[in-house]
């Protein structure tokens, strides 16, 4: 594929009024600090086991507080006490649902019934399966991708017009809509008229910022899965629907439940925003070059257990290490800080916290106009 095919159209975004064209920012891509990789292989050679104990209780727990919160939100009377419930109901859920993540990269002989277990307490409940992430953040990490055309989770805020930053996020704010149509009207209309199926698949089956993103067709055992999940998935959200058309579920508590969901993906649209620094022209980088687009907060900051859970906070060491489970991610950290070089390329990928990150984002944007 040549140059010109895998660089991001920021001529298409330019014509839509989203983006400025820029020339390439200069950049050796294919220089690699092979010294930093080969130390950060070499450093967390035993922190690659997945630790089947800390995901359950991790995940558990965390269902557990959220839906407890969420069921406050929606008895509780002082207005109050609710949104306050609401806040730990999203917060808590929002780490549960940050597994798919994980569920994405594990090798799942390691974490028996793990998948199925989260399926059933979150990604069914939530009408966000993890099909519509498996299969399809691998290509956010395979080498040639990143960054390009062809990269599912990847867009070039950093250049696009300062509108575009808040527009991000507020869509994200509709999600439950859209996951109501996608599994209460689009699953059952594609079983009733196949020719509608390859468009569902392709463009509706994703958990993905890039629109131009097509998803192949799945085939073999993750054709089975993914029809089983999205077949409970359905069926779930019909009978919601139906349940609380017919007066069995509260107005109320279906309102909550979407606005949980809401809540949630909202949070992790804006995580999105800092996860990466968007600045990437199109074409393939190095695995160095992704890492220095790619965004670590590490201690001392606390809030990133609230925003960038279950490892993300990590982001940057993730795409060095995205086989590390989430839990050694810290340990691993720890180790490369300490034992490379204050100038190594590894710290120049750590910032302070999420305000700087956004206001680095939007100033940039500041130049498009």
């Amino acid at each position: 594929m040549t140059a010109a095919m895998n660089t991001l159209s920021l001529e298409r975004l330019a014509a839509a009024g989203l983006a400025t064209p820029r020339a390439a920012v200069p950049r050796d891509r294919a220089a690699e600090d092979k010294s930093m990789l080969r130390m950060a292989a070499d450093l967390t050679r035993d922190l690659n086991g997945a630790r089947p104990v800390i995901y359950w209780t991790d995940l558990l727990l965390s269902c557990a507080i959220g839906y407890a919160a969420m069921a406050a939100a929606i008895v509780v009377e002082p207005v109050g006490w609710a949104v306050a419930a609401w806040v730990v109901a999203v917060l808590a859920l929002y780490r549960a649902a940050s597994f798919i993540h994980e569920i994405s990269h594990i090798k799942h002989a390691a974490l028996p019934g793990f998948r199925a277990g989260w399926n059933a307490l979150v990604g069914i409940p939530l009408m966000a399966p993890s099909f519509m992430y498996e299969g399809v953040h691998n290509l956010h990490h395979a080498r040639t991708r990143y960054g390009t055309a062809d990269d599912p989770e990847y867009l070039p805020l950093a250049h696009m017009k300062p509108w575009s930053v808040p527009a991000f996020v507020l869509i994200s704010a509709l999600a439950p809509i859209g996951f109501l149509i996608r599994f209460g009207i689009l699953t059952p209309l594609s079983v009733l008229m196949p020719s509608l199926r390859p468009m569902v698949e392709a463009r509706f089956s994703a958990l993905a910022i890039n629109p131009d993103f097509r998803r192949r067709p799945a085939e073999g055992a993750a054709k089975a899965l993914w029809w089983k999940l999205e077949i409970a998935t359905s069926a779930w959200t019909i009978a919601l629907i139906a349940a609380t058309a017919a007066g069995i579920v509260p107005i109320k508590a279906f309102a909550i439940l979407l606005a949980t969901i809401s809540g949630l993906m909202v949070i992790n649209q804006v995580r999105t925003l800092v996860a990466h620094l968007w600045e990437n022209d199109g074409e393939a980088m190095s695995v160095t070059a992704q890492y220095l687009d790619s965004v670590n907060v590490p201690p001392p900051a606390m809030l990133p257990v609230l925003w960038a859970p279950v490892g993300l906070r990590y982001h940057a060491l993730h795409h060095l290490l995205p086989g590390l489970p989430y839990h050694a991610l810290g340990e691993a950290h720890r180790r490369l800080s300490g034992a490379l070089d204050p100038h190594s390329t590894y710290h120049k990928a750590s910032y302070a916290g999420l305000p700087g990150l956004l206001r680095r984002l939007v100033r940039g944007t500041f130049g498009n106009r």
